[in-house]
């Protein structure tokens, strides 16, 4: 499958499916999940969460993208604009990848990253100090 790329300010109303909405702005790829089920996907853009790679036509985001909190609980990498199916994980190795993830999030945090249901502190999560030049080579991938 692959999906149409367009450059927007924010989220649009209506989203159509096949369409990957990218808003450099607040750092947000959004799309219908790929499965048909109509769920809205948002993946934030940032070191801690996902990378995007934009080669002047098409898209890469990495990791791969799994809904586990959604009935379908799709998996796929979407890889030049191309959707890539991925295996589907049991709930251990969500529960995983989560752990993972969390300790990922704490490294770049400098904090403790919070479990879920746990209060956040919002103070706790601003990130290194970094320069706009550091942030935009690490937001390209530089």
């Amino acid at each position: 499958m692959t999906l149409q790329l367009k450059f927007v300010e924010s989220v649009p109303e209506i989203m159509e499916e096949g369409v990957l909405y990218v808003s450099i702005t607040y750092c947000t790829v959004m799309h219908l999940c790929v499965c048909g089920c109509g769920n809205e996907v948002v993946t934030r853009i940032s070191p801690a969460d996902w990378q995007l790679k934009f080669d002047g036509k098409s898209i890469s985001l990495n990791p791969s993208i799994g809904n586990w909190n959604f009935d379908c609980r799709s998996h796929y990498w979407i890889v030049n604009n191309q959707v890539r199916y991925a295996e589907n994980w049991s709930d251990e190795k969500v529960a995983r990848g989560r752990a993972r993830e969390r300790e990922r999030k704490g490294k770049f945090y400098s904090v403790e990253a919070p479990k879920k249901n746990e209060p956040v502190i919002i103070e706790q999560l601003k990130p290194k100090s970094r320069s706009k030049l550091e942030r935009l080579k690490s937001f390209f991938n530089f």
